[in-house]
């Protein structure tokens, strides 16, 4: 038997962490929201790599690849927030582009 169509359905709130941010219909939250998540997976990515850099250098670290892992985790965490930036930006740029 053939099911029938589901309807689409929403944006799921985005995950940060353990916890789950809200975002009310109909706001700008959700574009904000990205961008603290984004904020906040840095920071929390340099302090992974700050510490796995400091075990490394005093010694304390059994595995140096978790500092090269780190390391990468930041990198890509970085980017992403400079694609997302530059990604706004060129949407900023296009809407003053627009002759109404």
């Amino acid at each position: 038997m053939i099911s029938p169509i589901e309807g689409l359905k929403g944006i799921q709130p985005i995950a940060a962490g353990e916890e789950n941010v809200r975002i009310a219909e109909g706001t700008g939250d959700m574009f904000s929201a990205i961008f603290r998540n984004a904020i906040q997976n840095v920071k929390e990515t340099d302090a992974e790599k700050t510490q796995a850099e400091y075990l490394l250098s005093t010694g304390q670290l059994d595995n140096p690849s978790s500092m090269m892992i780190a390391l990468s985790k930041y990198q890509t965490s970085v980017d992403l927030l400079v694609q997302l930036r530059n990604k706004a930006q060129d949407a900023y740029s296009e809407l003053m582009r627009i002759n109404l």
